[in-house]
């Protein structure tokens, strides 16, 4: 079998990912070593002694190990993966418009993989010549194994949203930065993404660009594509900021986790409690103490969020809006509880039916678990990682 190296020491999320995928691994029977890149050099010398040629891959998220770090490259700038002739395994879980310019030199054995289809249609479109696929969706972490989750009646939260927020605001800048027609370009995008949340963002940029430049080449539209990346933050942090807004205005107590929340406009404040940023383990301890887990998906529109499964694995009800991929896979009412973004007037009739009705909030969640248990753990993610690199030759 395949030696496996991952990475942590920069974005926590992501090493909090690669420790699951690790552990999973070495349940099969692969070696691991995770790579911290706080440390590098320390862990350099222990890389080398774990690393055997030939029989090394790299896993990583986000580019982690190729994003121009020093002490991956030689005098020349050459890779150490190149040099050593490790193959990579990139799962990449932001849209790939954000990585344009990683992807524009990868390592010889790079090889691409997305947690949404429509980001896989993407690469296919503006990348053809990089190796892609299968679509792997994020996983969740079950942090007290074999359903020993306290029932929801006894939880200490009604409502809980884990995950960061910035102002839609702090983004403006880049929407007017050139002059009145690019604005009200750009806002034209954005009013048409949140009235049309199945949209992805790729589609609606095209149709305006197109609509105001017919000309434009494929070229083109893979440069404007990649500096977009402020509509996508734009109308991710407006849905997101809206939900809790809604529910919090409708008298529902809502406890946020994450950093900015002290900067989202509220009529009711009161009834937005802010926790404060914490580590994967601590939303983890979170969604245990939860009834209802609030997810506002990224702008993916054909994948899943970790949260969803973060939450159904730890007893509480996922309530999330949809995608293509996850109409095919959760059963509202049953294992879940989904609404619109673009009904959010909706959401405190359903949290306040979920609330008043106790045994069948219990049932959706035992649903939830087992759904999530049977199919969407990192053991899963692991097994079609491991069955993609041991064929690879």
């Amino acid at each position: 079998m395949k030696k496996i190296m991952l990475f942590e020491g920069d974005i926590e999320t992501q090493g909090y990912f690669s420790i699951q995928l690790a552990e999973a691994f070495q349940k099969m029977g692969h070696q691991t070593f995770i790579y911290d890149l706080s440390r590098p050099w320390n862990s350099s010398d222990r890389f080398f002694r774990f690393f055997e040629r030939g029989n090394t891959v790299l896993v990583n998220f986000n580019f982690h190990g190729m994003s121009g770090e020093d002490y991956f490259l030689d005098e020349n700038d050459r890779m150490m993966w190149d040099a050593l002739d490790i193959p990579s395994y990139n799962i990449v879980v932001d849209h790939p418009m954000y990585y344009h310019h990683f992807l524009e030199k990868v390592p010889r054995g790079y090889h691409h993989i997305s947690i949404d289809r429509n980001h896989e249609k993407y690469m296919e479109r503006f990348f053809p010549n990089i190796r892609r696929g299968p679509f792997i969706p994020l996983a969740g972490t079950e942090l007290y194994p074999n359903k020993t989750y306290v029932p929801a009646q006894y939880r200490r939260y009604d409502v809980t949203m884990v995950g960061n927020y910035t102002p839609p605001a702090q983004f403006e800048k880049y929407i007017t930065r050139i002059d009145d027609e690019y604005t009200e370009f750009y806002y034209g995008m954005i009013d048409d993404l949140l009235a049309n949340p199945m949209r992805t963002l790729e589609d609606v940029a095209q149709e305006h660009i197109l609509r105001e430049i017919p000309e434009v080449t494929e070229e083109e539209l893979k440069k404007v594509m990649s500096k977009l990346t402020f509509v996508d933050l734009y109308v991710r942090f407006k849905t997101r900021g809206e939900a809790v807004k809604v529910l919090a205005e409708a008298g529902i107590k809502v406890n946020v986790f994450g950093g900015g929340w002290d900067k989202l406009s509220c009529q009711n404040p009161e009834n937005m409690i802010i926790g404060g940023s914490l580590d994967s383990v601590g939303c983890l301890k979170k969604l245990c103490q939860s009834k209802i887990s609030l997810n506002v998906m990224p702008w993916f529109r054909d994948g899943a969020h970790d949260r969803i499964f973060n939450s159904m694995l730890n007893g509480a009800l996922c309530l999330t809006d949809s995608s293509v991929y996850l109409d095919a896979i959760l059963h509202d009412k049953t294992d879940c509880r989904i609404y619109s973004t673009a009904h959010l007037e909706e959401l405190p009739d359903m949290v306040y039916g979920l609330l008043a009705n106790p045994p069948r909030l219990q049932e959706i969640i035992d649903n939830g678990y087992r759904l999530a248990k049977a199919e969407h753990t990192w053991e899963h993610r692991a097994t079609v990682l491991h069955d993609l690199i041991e064929s690879d030759k």
